[in-house]
């Protein structure tokens, strides 16, 4: 039990401290997991949007692929990305293996089913009750995305946090395809895997507390977006 207390101390200490092991890790999962948030975000706000109020064959079966994707193992993802980036792979020649450019792609992966998916929920259940308001007003499917997605905007940043979660916490994808190289790609994920086997207890501790928080950040956020969108609502 005291080697439990000392542990909780010294990760406190780390924290307060400001430790430069500490903050470079949690730096760069922060800097990964933001880009790969904000390029799902140009990629998934668009497209799920289309998706939503577009009518096409095979639809139906987009929406169940993207749903599917939404439960993507980490592994699988990581594992995908790890064939298209290795040397015998369609991108091997850009040297991207094991750098955080890597883990950027894999949770983009990750991330982007989840915004698309969200998003064409959202944007579908607004044009099914503002299509004639904005028909009446001159406005074609196309024209009405914009219209839509401000409209939505804090349903909408609930999803993208969602997905923030998702990504900040996974170990798998970050793993495989980052290699857990100190110093250019070890996350808060990965090295607490790491430095729990290795029995480095106060850092494992640091990162979890850093991680746990940053998880009831998440969670906050949404809730207070949630709050302000029935307010808005009402």
């Amino acid at each position: 039990m005291q080697d439990v207390i000392d542990a909780f101390a010294a990760a406190a200490g780390l924290i307060l401290g400001f430790d430069d092991r500490l903050a470079q890790i949690v730096l760069l999962s922060l800097r990964v997991t933001l880009t790969a948030v904000g390029i799902a975000m140009v990629i998934g706000l668009p497209l799920g949007a289309m998706l939503g109020i577009a009518r096409f064959p095979g639809r139906g079966l987009v929406i169940v692929l993207f749903n599917a994707l939404m439960g993507l193992p980490p592994v699988v993802a990581g594992l995908l990305v790890y064939l298209m980036l290795s040397r015998s792979g369609p991108l091997g020649g850009l040297g991207l293996l094991f750098t955080p450019a890597a883990m950027v792609i894999a949770q983009t992966v990750l991330v982007t089913p989840i915004v698309i998916s969200i998003t064409r929920q959202v944007v579908e259940d607004m044009w099914g009750e503002y299509e004639e308001q904005l028909r009446s007003l001159g406005s074609t499917r196309r024209r009405a995305i914009p219209t839509l997605l401000w409209d939505a905007r804090f349903s909408l940043m609930t999803g993208v946090l969602a997905g923030f979660g998702r990504a900040s916490a996974e170990v798998g994808a970050v793993l495989i395809v980052g290699g857990n190289i100190a110093g250019v790609t070890r996350t808060m994920t990965t090295a607490i895997t790491l430095e729990t086997g290795r029995g480095d207890l106060a850092l494992a501790l640091g990162l979890g507390i850093l991680l746990l928080a940053l998880t009831l950040t998440i969670n906050a956020a949404a809730y207070a977006i949630g709050q302000v969108a029935r307010r808005s609502a009402g």
